[in-house]
């Protein structure tokens, strides 16, 4: 990808916003590290929201496998997203305006920052499959508040249940996310993407979300085996992770609650009202589990 970009016409390039992967002046360097600043002036949430993963993804698995987590789940989330702004796979049919060209950071027609909000979500959804599916220990070793001591064993982190549970957090992220972004020009992300047959779901095709399941599938696909074989040295295997996973957890509402806040803002009440019911089970669901009075203890 990168050669074809760098044998692009140099008006071409900069007509749609794309900066060389490897610079080959220094230029065209000063541009690329234009763009990532002007990048990080126009979104600075997603900034935030990728500090945070950076802040407590190291905490929970070490930097390696945090490096490791996040390259993969960029890159699958970038090919996937070239490969449907081309062919309709797997996310359906969608286009980007180019309306931020000159504003920030392109790699090829996507903007930087889209592809850069998918590990950090794929990661929190994964902290909150885990609140949910790790083993905890004695209820006789709560921690403050009553809070369970979550054990962090390989066999459960990296097993089935974990997976799926993690790619179905990841959808509901998606499905509190996408219709508010679809309405960016009502706010201050801008209307940066379109989808030429909106779908059923407040403009969202359907296809979406099964393409957000499809980029989780195939990145814990990736990163799990990975994690089997890397050395569990520096891992907390003997200790509590909750509030590890606490904070990964804090993430993913802190996401939630990003886009509930936009979606009543922009009036988009019905919209809202639709987050609250799928999001207000949950969790209650997860402060029982946190509080001990479900999953399992030893």
């Amino acid at each position: 990808m990168n050669r074809i970009i760098n044998n692009m016409d140099g008006s071409l390039q900069r007509h749609l916003g794309i900066v060389s992967l490897t610079p080959r002046t220094d230029g065209t360097l000063m541009e690329f590290l234009s763009l990532f600043l002007k990048t990080i002036i126009l979104r600075p949430y997603v900034f935030a929201f990728l500090a945070a993963f950076l802040f407590s993804a190291p905490r929970l698995i070490g930097w390696r496998r945090t490096w490791y987590f996040f390259v993969i789940a960029w890159i699958v989330a970038l090919l996937c997203e070239f490969s449907s702004t081309r062919t309709g796979i797997p996310f359906g049919w969608y286009h980007y305006t180019g309306s931020t060209v000159g504003q920030e950071l392109y790699i090829t027609d996507i903007p930087f920052m889209d592809s850069l909000s998918f590990p950090f979500l794929l990661y929190a959804s994964y902290c909150m499959a885990l609140a949910f599916l790790l083993p905890a220990f004695s209820k006789r070793n709560t921690g403050r508040g009553g809070i369970i001591r979550m054990q962090f064993p390989l066999a459960t982190r990296t097993g089935w249940p974990v997976m799926l549970l993690t790619i179905l957090f990841f959808v509901f992220i998606d499905i509190i996310i996408d219709p508010v972004a679809l309405r960016g020009e009502r706010w201050f992300l801008g209307q940066i993407y379109y989808y030429p047959d909106p779908g059923t779901h407040f403009g969202v095709p359907v296809e979406n979300y099964l393409g957000w399941a499809v980029v989780g599938f195939l990145s814990l696909c990736a990163y799990l085996p990975l994690d089997r074989k890397l050395l569990q040295t520096g891992l907390s295997i003997d200790r509590s992770v909750t509030g590890h996973i606490l904070l990964g957890c804090g993430l993913y509402y802190g996401v939630l609650i990003f886009n509930l806040t936009v979606t009543f803002w922009i009036g988009e009440s019905l919209l809202g009202m639709t987050g609250l019911l799928i999001y207000l089970p949950l969790t209650l669901l997860l402060a029982l589990r946190l509080l001990g009075h479900s999953g399992s203890s030893e």
